[in-house]
């Protein structure tokens, strides 16, 4: 692990200042919306620009690297990223915001297809696994830095806003300084709607779903804690809280999802999350619980993503894993975009607990209906089911291609030492 730290330090820092960046933005403009009066729903259209924006990007980014290569589409993209966050104090109005985050998720889209397609070329086969690792750590890393920064400056200022915007610039430094040849790139091309369904609609499902409850959690949880009434310390902890639970339940979830019926796994997974933000719905528990409930929250959405790609995975071919995880981006993404909207008008309706009301429904309508089709399709053996591979939802099709790849070629060599292992046991019996 520490020569894989030592090879690729420069990018793993350019992505931990990129997510630090893009953590504080995302967070500081829910509080500034509030300070300059911007209604809860109209917040809502800037919080759903983003991911409509990252979207956009998704399909349009891997056209512009195959016209003018890595480098321009990098430095291009990572210059509008600076501008556009010193912007936002300049213009504080929700019409120019919800512009500026479209432009901003865009490019943000643009700059991590450009930075896991260096992460990947860059690692061999023997390293892939571990590099991979340590960029979930570092984009996780990078969101929580973002939260405690949010906390040195005043939010009605230009300071926090100027902070991520020079991050962001110093980001670019070490990656494009590093001796590392840009890659290659070649575009992912979607499988159909119509064969993920046939592969597995509760993938399709639950994935559409968790874009909802992505998108609300990361993009209205400033929003909501400052309808509470919570201070800037307290918001930044509750995002924080988001994160730090999705980072530690990873992989005892994954190793859970490997010996068992994954659809189980997945329906309890949510049902957690669809209980406990429920209560906090219904009870509006002192703080300390909230963060508590955060973290559990935060636990249970992140692996259900690596596992609802992990399910659909194990009824396709290796050679159609990839394009099957550029189909389910799209739609998470297109989920992704409609949760802060749902949010914001439950809000309005509401008042501040259609929060956790929206969420609260869309995890048990996962586990509902992955209830449902576990009365429809026998379950596979857990011999004939792919591994678990932590992924992380900010990932982008490259880095899961490279997450999926790596644990395929995982899988094949500890069947071929699996099948040497007998051989050798039957020659010495005979």
């Amino acid at each position: 692990m520490l020569l894989v730290l030592r090879q690729t330090w420069p990018l793993l820092l350019g992505i931990m200042l990129l997510m630090v960046g893009n953590g504080m933005q995302g967070t500081l403009l829910g509080i500034r919306g509030k300070i300059e009066g911007i209604d809860t729903f109209y917040m809502s259209l800037v919080m759903s620009a983003y991911f409509a924006g990252f979207l956009f990007g998704s399909r349009m980014v891997p056209e512009m690297i195959g016209r003018v290569g890595h480098v321009r589409v990098f430095a291009a993209l990572g210059s509008l990223i600076s501008a556009v966050l010193v912007l936002y104090a300049a213009f504080p109005n929700w019409p120019s915001w919800v512009l500026m985050r479209v432009l901003i998720g865009f490019s943000f889209s643009g700059v991590y297809i450009t930075a896991e397609s260096w992460l990947n070329a860059g690692a061999t086969n023997e390293t892939r696994g571990q590099a991979l690792s340590l960029y979930m750590i570092m984009q996780m890393i990078g969101i929580v830095a973002a939260q405690a920064l949010l906390n040195v400056g005043d939010p009605a200022g230009y300071l926090l806003f100027v902070i991520p915007s020079v991050l962001v610039s110093l980001s670019f430094t070490p990656i494009l300084l590093s001796a590392s040849p840009a890659p290659a790139f070649e575009t992912i091309q979607r499988m159909t709607f119509k064969r993920l369904w046939e592969a597995s609609p509760l993938g399709m499902v639950g994935i559409f779903l968790l874009g909802g409850i992505f998108s609300a959690m990361f993009g209205m949880a400033s929003v909501w804690g400052t309808a509470e009434g919570l201070s800037v310390k307290e918001i930044s902890a509750f995002v924080a809280a988001i994160y730090v639970g999705g980072m530690v339940l990873q992989y005892p979830i994954g190793w859970v999802s490997d010996r068992m019926d994954r659809r189980k796994v997945i329906a309890v997974t949510a049902l957690l999350g669809g209980v406990v933000t429920a209560l906090v719905f219904l009870l509006s528990p002192p703080f300390w619980v909230v963060l508590i409930a955060a973290t559990l929250i935060g636990g249970v959405a992140n692996p259900l993503y690596s596992l609802l790609i992990a399910y659909t995975n194990d009824y396709l071919d290796n050679s159609d894993m990839a394009s099957a995880s550029a189909g389910l981006m799209f739609t998470n993404g297109v989920g992704a975009v409609t949760g802060p909207l749902v949010t914001g008008w439950l809000m309005g309706v509401m008042g501040p607990g259609g929060f956790f009301f929206y969420i609260a429904v869309l995890c048990l309508g996962i586990a509902g209906y992955a209830a449902w089709r576990m009365t429809r399709r026998e379950a596979l053996s857990v011999d004939e089911a792919g591994s678990y591979t932590v992924l992380s939802p900010t990932a982008t099709a490259v880095a899961v291609e490279a997450v999926l790849e790596y644990a395929q070629e995982e899988a094949e060599a500890a069947a071929e030492a699996e099948a040497e292992a007998e051989k050798g046991a039957r020659n010495d019996a005979a």
